[in-house]
């Protein structure tokens, strides 16, 4: 008996792996799943993408992690782009205000950065193949303490290339299908561990229904004869 009862729990819980395995088929193309709590924001320079496709924004990313957030600075951001072979020309500045240079670049950049000013980013609108070349962005960033006030400088360049179409990503590719054939591996597991728990089930109910046939077709006679005999 508890054999049988431990068959047909795995069966249980194999038919339940199953529809969950389903379940991740059937939504695995579409679902992102996203891992959200509550921490406090931290700063981490992370470089900028270097490609971008021919009639889409681009984030140009430039970010300066101040080591002593509260501390109070006035920070002064200039942008500059170079194409081949030319020469570095001022395209935008955040001086308390944002300022557009008259470029190739009119009427396309907006201002993407944080509050804090540790995030100074840009973003291109409408990226043309004309706008590869070399972008640098200068952070000024001036101290405010009470003895001194010291200056603190930094650069960023991203060598931007703007192409037609969009490339595919090799290891987006890869990893996509590696968990198409994980997925397929497990399918297949599943279902010959569900063959096995039924042949295991039938062969455990065929046993007991065999015995049971067994004991009624043995005479009244001899099942009493079978007793026990009791000592007094």
């Amino acid at each position: 008996m508890n054999q049988r009862v431990f068959h047909w729990g795995r069966c249980v819980w194999i038919t339940a792996a199953s529809q969950f395995l389903s379940h991740i088929f059937a939504h695995f193309s579409s679902t992102a799943f996203f891992l959200a709590g509550f921490c406090s924001a931290v700063c981490v320079e992370v470089p900028s993408e270097t490609e971008a496709v021919q009639g889409t924004d681009m984030k140009l990313l430039c970010i300066s992690c101040m080591k002593r957030e509260e501390v109070t600075a006035s920070t002064v951001v200039e942008w500059f782009y170079r194409p081949e072979g030319g020469k570095d020309e001022p395209i935008y500045e955040h001086r308390k205000m944002n300022h557009e240079f008259p470029s190739r670049f009119s009427g396309r950049i907006q201002w993407n950065g944080s509050k804090d000013m540790q995030d100074v980013s840009i973003t291109v609108l409408n990226v043309t193949l004309n706008d590869s070349g070399i972008y640098t962005c200068n952070i000024t960033r001036e101290f405010e303490f009470e003895i001194h006030r010291p200056l603190f400088t930094s650069s960023r360049l991203i060598h931007l290339t703007v192409v037609e179409e969009a490339g595919e990503d090799f290891t987006s590719v890869i990893s996509e299908i590696m968990m198409y054939i994980l997925l397929v591996f497990l399918t297949l597991w599943l279902l010959i561990e569900m063959v096995y728990c039924y042949r295991k089930v039938s062969k455990a109910e065929e046993a007991a229904q065999e015995n049971a046939t067994d004991y009624l077709a043995i005479p009244s006679e001899n099942k009493e004869n079978c007793a026990v005999p009791v000592e007094e």
